[in-house]
């Protein structure tokens, strides 16, 4: 064998040898395979199978009542319901653990260090939980959909101290404050945070105190939601901390017949006919809303009301503008706030405080 031969059987082996040490690539069908789908059954337990899922896994719930609290600390996990019958969580007598105590249906919860990522609830019915139904903090990523939040004694579907978060298609209803909740933090008083595109749409806010609270952020947008038959609909809330609450946008709700009537608390007077109230934010964007026949006697009664917060904060830079806005009480846009730079233009409406903005 010639020097030429010998070198040319060298590089073959040498090739074969590494190709056999090497990892076979990574394709999307082989990451899909190693995904486990975790089948729990009415009786059995959901928490044992979040405990026992990993990363990229889906925990799926036959339909049925299940009576327990639930806590995901594990980012990439999938927790849904079924999508033809009712799945119901409602709290359960031999529950245990955090989320239980503090009475939540199911908890989404991570760390400073080490936020829970990529989180997805849906097609399931929370309900009767002593405080809330969904409770979520440090979250990035979370998506909440097909979820029916109702008859929980605080907030339907809730959350603090997470961002790129996405609530669609849910429905919270008779829930003994607002039926989805979002907020900066509920624990300590901090300035608005960036929520980073925090998308709330095609939700449905029915019977609850509020509808939705947004408290001291910024960045999100409300698109295409319904709330109907709430003491008031929409909230957004500020206050003199810095950065200010808002630089979001409000945009093709529809908001009717919000007349429930709420007793007044330390913090709000009594609330009945409220549709989109902003207290204290800065350059928020309400749009091409369809908010109808909200009516009331409150201080926050109105279509769309611009009111300070109750610790002297003003609503300054927004724009009301292209809403129909008819048939509330005690005026379709009402500006009861010294705050500067507010515009109202393009609206349809009868009655406006002060008069002229229609």
């Amino acid at each position: 064998m010639t020097r030429r031969q010998i070198a040319l059987v060298a590089c073959a082996v040498a090739a074969v040898t590494t190709g056999l040490g090497a990892a076979p690539p990574t394709t999307p069908e082989a990451s899909a395979a190693s995904r486990n789908v975790h089948r729990v059954k009415p009786g059995e337990s959901i928490q044992k199978a979040v405990d026992a899922a990993k990363p990229g896994d889906s925990i799926v719930l036959a339909p049925g009542t299940y009576r327990e609290s639930v806590t995901i600390t594990t980012s990439d996990l999938t927790l849904r319901g079924s999508t033809v019958f009712p799945t119901v969580i409602v709290p359960g007598k031999a529950a245990t653990g955090a989320c239980a105590e503090a009475g939540h249906g199911i908890c989404v919860t991570g760390t400073a260090q080490r936020p829970v990522e990529d989180v997805t609830v849906r097609s399931l019915t929370l309900r009767n939980f002593t405080r809330n139904g969904l409770w979520a903090s440090r979250t990035d990523r979370l998506t909440v959909r097909g979820v029916t939040a109702e008859k929980n004694g605080n907030w339907g579907i809730a959350q603090e101290r997470s961002v790129r978060s996405v609530l669609t298609g849910n429905t919270a209803r008779d829930n003994g404050d607002a039926g989805l909740f979002v907020s900066n933090t509920t624990d300590t008083e901090e300035g608005a945070v960036d929520a980073k595109g925090t998308l709330i749409s095609h939700n449905r806010l029915s019977g609850n105190r509020i509808g939705l609270t947004v408290r001291r952020l910024r960045n999100v947008t409300v698109d295409r939601n319904e709330a109907t038959g709430n003491c008031a609909a929409v909230f957004v809330v500020g206050d003199e901390s810095t950065p200010r609450a808002g630089a979001m946008s409000l945009r093709r709700n529809h908001i009717h017949d919000n007349n429930k009537y709420c007793p007044k608390t330390p913090r709000l007077p009594f609330l009945q006919g409220s549709g989109i109230v902003l207290t204290g934010a800065e350059e928020t964007l309400v749009a091409e809303n369809r908010i109808e026949d909200n009516r009331g006697t409150s201080p926050l009664s109105g279509g769309i009301v611009l009111f300070k917060s109750f610790v002297g904060a003003l609503n300054e830079r927004n724009e009301i503008r292209d809403n129909v806005v008819l048939r509330n009480g005690t005026a379709d846009l009402a500006n009861r706030d010294t705050g500067k730079g507010n515009t109202f233009r393009g609206n349809t409406c009868e009655v406006s405080e002060p008069a002229g903005m229609c």
